[in-house]
């Protein structure tokens, strides 16, 4: 009788972006312990993946691991499997890149492991039905997603035991189904209980096999794992028991199973990721609703297979912030790809070719979306992207030989239908949204390649409603990441506070003149709609100016209403080394009686790394770190409000000459993440502030400029 088949596909990825120091701890626990192990079981065959950006850092850092991996490779205990280099979203990239992102990957396993991969991991196990053709025409022959995949397209549990072939165009490639049974055993369940599994399913299926793609690092580096998986020995005694089944079990490489055995037919698969991330995707009030729907059906497996919540793309409508990094990405990659079609001098030439390696790595998939995993709530994934993606607009627009003139474009930039107006030079660039209360959504210093904005809405998430019941598992108790309850610090829930805009800059603010500093804070200002967040008509934009217009009525006390005609008047201009972006406000009021309110004009900027010292306010002469929250009057300043970053070497000067406070304001998130909930510092809100009491008649106007420069100036060249 021939053995049942237990195929492996451990996967192992960092960010790009990714601090150093989680690199190397994630290394220690769980992929330096992983394969130590593994090599002292020979007789357990898998297939492993590490992500491009992981093996750059592995190839520097530790090239002895690499050494290792290629000792398993030729006595074929490992088979290393290919995927997108950065390990990208494939079906959020076009399709020229999915094709480079593929073949870089096997090329590089190739040089390094002396042959190139057949197969490829699917970042995420994101599936859409166009993916086999992708694959096909970059030379790999196989994936793996979820059973989940299969059951929606009708396949019942027990025909999940063997390869199908999936096809687009004509171009086939076979489909392993990953069984979450599996994925929920290990590492959580004893070994044994894994080889009860394994026999049941090799009783009922002679000569079959079961699969299973997971990540490596819960063998180790999520909570509680390490001590269980090597202090408490269950790797090891995993790997034993696995070998001790050999009599009747096999461990099979996932492209040696798919080389030696026939598929068992077709499989048109719909679009599909696991299922967590199919409920991740969800707004929040659907996916309060759709998790509350599967607990009801808990017990009914027959009900279940039919719910599936959203798409992975859905996060693009989510997270606003999240489209707009991946339209910036296919602008810059559409860019590019214009410019390789020319005919160009060998300096251009190797200037494109750095500018295609930045869109790659821009489209690193972690920054994109949010769930238990996934980083778009973390700053400096986010803010890595947006780097790459400067860095190549950079270098397209040295190769293009554009003007040091300001350049202005109308365009509907993020796919929304609404028009955005694009205002870029050499030195900036910048993104005005006039359907967004007329402000500014994106800001970019170029030859620094730092992005200035880039903070994120604070809104209501699902997990908002669990904070008050955080509470640790018991002792001794390992949990699957998706069922931990955990946080990082205490009274997190003070913090759960939801912008009613997305935090852009230049936003104006008309409200109450009772308000207070601490109602800012709270975001209780009761501000008028239609300044801040409304749809402003386009007057003129051209020749480094935008001009845009508001119409609005304000209520006021005992009925009264004033009618309110604004104008907003962005200019841009090169100063010094830098740029300057200045916003000019004009209100006509027309009513019975005068307009008195406090009127705001609020940028957003995020310099990261809110405890650094290198990154701090300056105000009367005194250093703040970013998470200061004060009210100063502006006359104490005697100099612009200064936010510096040496880290980025930027310094933003704000000024706004009229105006009589600064009220700023840290932007912190509550987000939920593998190691529990947690605050995160998403920039800072910073409201020039004007008591105004406005007649009809007597019009009113205020201004703020915003001064980009190097922090350090650069070092003159000396004559000769």
């Amino acid at each position: 009788m021939s053995k049942f088949h237990l195929v492996l596909l451990i996967h192992a990825h960092q960010p790009v972006g990714n601090f150093d120091s989680v690199f190397e701890e994630v290394y220690q626990k769980a992929y330096l312990p992983f394969v130590q192990h593994l090599e002292r079981h020979p007789g357990v065959r898998i297939g492993l993946h590490y992500s491009g950006c992981l093996l750059e850092w592995l190839e520097v850092r530790h090239p002895e691991y690499l050494a290792q991996l290629r000792q398993m490779v030729d006595r074929k205990q490992v088979e290393m499997v290919g995927g997108g280099y950065y390990e990208p979203i494939l079906i959020s990239i076009p399709r020229p890149d999915q094709t480079e992102q593929l073949k870089r990957l096997s090329d590089y396993l190739a040089r390094h492991f002396g042959q190139a991969p057949t197969g490829a991991w699917l970042t995420e196990r994101v599936w859409e039905p166009q993916l086999p053709s992708a694959l096909a025409s970059a030379g790999l022959a196989y994936t793996l997603v979820d059973d989940v995949h299969f059951q929606a397209a009708g396949f019942e549990l027990d025909q999940l035991h063997g390869a199908y072939v999936s096809e687009d165009g004509g171009c086939p490639v076979r489909v392993l189904p990953s069984l979450k049974a599996l994925r929920y055993l290990l590492p959580f369940r004893a070994p044994e209980d894994t080889i009860a599994f394994l026999r049941e399913r090799a009783g009922l299926h002679p000569g079959g096999m079961a699969a299973m793609g997971d990540d490596l690092e819960k063998f180790g580096a999520w909570p509680e794992t390490y001590k269980h998986c090597y202090r408490d020995g269950w790797v090891e005694r995993f790997f034993a028991a696995l070998e001790s089944a050999s009599d009747w079990l096999s461990t099979t490489p996932p492209g040696e199973y798919v080389a030696g055995h026939a598929c068992l037919g077709r499989a048109d698969l719909p679009t599909a990721s696991y299922p967590e991330m199919m409920e991740w995707v969800l707004p929040t009030a659907s996916r309060k609703q759709f998790h509350a729907l599967s607990g009801e059906f808990h017990d009914r497996p027959e009900v279940l297979r039919f719910l599936r919540g959203g798409q992975w793309r859905g996060f693009f409508s989510k997270y606003p912030e999240s489209n707009l990094l991946q339209k910036k990405m296919l602008r810059a990659s559409a860019r590019v790809r214009e410019l390789s079609a020319k005919r160009l001098g060998r300096e251009k030439r190797a200037k494109l070719e750095r500018a295609q390696e930045h869109v790659l790595r821009a489209q690193c998939n972690d920054a994109f979306w949010h769930g238990v995993f996934g980083g778009l709530y973390a700053p400096h994934l986010r803010t890595e992207l947006w780097r790459n993606l400067i860095r190549a607009e950079t270098l397209a627009a040295e190769v293009a030989a554009v003007p040091e003139t300001v350049q202005i474009e109308r365009t509907d930039f993020d796919a929304d239908g609404a028009e955005e107006i694009m205002v870029t030079s050499p030195r900036m660039s910048a993104l005005i949204r006039p359907a967004a209360g007329g402000t500014i959504e994106a800001l970019d210093f170029r030859p620094l390649a730092v992005t200035l904005i880039n903070s994120l809405q604070r809104r209501p998430e699902a997990y908002h409603d669990r904070l008050r019941e955080v509470s640790r598992a018991e002792p001794g108790c390992v949990a699957s990441i998706h069922d931990n309850v955990r946080s990082r610090e205490e009274g997190l829930e003070r913090y759960l506070r939801y912008d009613p805009w997305p935090r852009n800059a230049f936003r104006l603010l008309l409200f109450p003149p009772d308000k207070t500093f601490e109602d800012y804070s709270a975001i209780h200002l009761d501000e008028n709609a239609a300044l801040a967040g409304g749809d402003y008509s386009v007057r003129a934009a051209g020749s480094g100016h935008v001009d845009l217009s508001c119409e609005t009525v304000a209520e006021g006390p005992a009925g009264l209403a004033h009618r309110i005609c604004c104008s907003k008047r962005f200019s841009f201009a090169h100063e010094g080394d830098g740029f300057s972006v200045s916003c000019a406000i004009d209100l006509n009021v027309s009513g019975d009686q005068p307009l008195r309110a406090y009127l705001g004009l609020e940028l957003v900027l995020n310099l990261l790394a809110p405890t650094e010292p290198d990154r701090y306010f300056e105000a009367q002469g005194q250093k703040h770190q970013l998470r200061w929250a004060a009210a100063v009057p502006a006359a104490s300043l005697g100099a612009p409000l200064r936010v510096v970053d040496g880290w980025q070497n930027v310094t933003a000067s704000i000024e706004a000459p009229s105006a009589a406070q600064f009220w700023v304001a840290p932007i912190e998130t509550v987000s939920e993440s593998e190691l529990g909930f947690e605050r995160v510092y998403q920039g800072s809100q910073i409201l020039a502030l004007w008591p105004v009491e406005i007649a009809t008649g007597d019009p009113w106007r205020g201004d703020a400029v915003l001064r980009i420069t190097s922090a350090r100036p650069a070092a003159r060249k000396s004559k000769g």
